[in-house]
C-alpha cells in the first residue's frame, strides 16, 4: 500500500443555477475524499461565477479497501437567516491518477471543467479543478509505529 498527498486546487466556478428567490448566491464547496472534508471560503457577493483559488491537501493510502476512489465536490449556497442551499455537485474519480502517481512518483489532472449536476440530476453549471498525487517516499519516514512505540530508523 502507498501512502501520498493529494492536493486538490479549486479554482472557480461558472454559470451555477441561482437557488435564492432574490438570484443572488454566496458558494462554497465541500471537498470530501472518503472520511476527510475540507470547506473552501465563502465567495461572498460573487453570485454565480465564484473564484476561490484554494488549494487543499487530503492524506490519501492506494489501494485501498475503496475500489472506486473519488472526490466530490458539493457546492453551496451560503445563507445567514436560513439553511444553507445545495446548488449541485461534481465528482471525480481518482483510480487512474493514483495508480499513475504510484508508478511515476507523481500525477497530475491539470486544472479542467466539471459538470454541475442538482439533485433533480439537472445540469447546474460548471467548477475547475486541478488534482496532484505524490506519493511519500519510505526515507521520508522517520518513525514507524508498533502498537503504540514508535521505532526510529535514524
Amino acid at each position: 500500500m502507498t501512502i501520498g498527498i493529494m492536493e486538490v486546487n479549486l479554482v472557480d466556478a461558472h454559470g451555477l443555477t441561482k437557488s435564492d428567490f432574490l438570484n443572488n448566491i454566496d458558494p462554497y464547496v465541500l471537498i470530501k475524499y472518503k472520511s476527510q472534508e475540507h470547506k473552501s471560503t465563502v465567495a461572498k457577493g460573487q453570485g454565480s461565477n465564484p473564484k476561490w483559488n484554494e488549494k487543499f491537501s487530503f492524506r490519501v493510502e492506494f489501494p485501498g479497501a475503496d475500489e472506486q476512489p473519488k472526490l466530490v465536490l458539493k457546492i453551496m449556497d451560503h445563507d445567514t437567516f436560513s439553511a444553507d442551499d445545495y446548488i449541485g455537485q461534481t465528482t471525480i474519480y481518482l483510480k487512474e491518477v493514483l495508480e499513475l502517481g504510484v508508478e511515476n512518483g507523481t500525477a497530475e489532472i491539470r486544472t479542467q471543467k466539471y459538470s454541475v449536476v442538482n439533485s433533480s440530476e439537472t445540469y447546474s453549471g460548471d467548477i475547475r479543478v486541478g488534482i496532484t498525487f505524490t506519493p511519500r517516499e519510505e526515507t521520508e519516514t522517520y518513525g514507524q509505529e508498533f502498537g503504540g512505540w514508535k521505532e526510529n530508523r535514524w
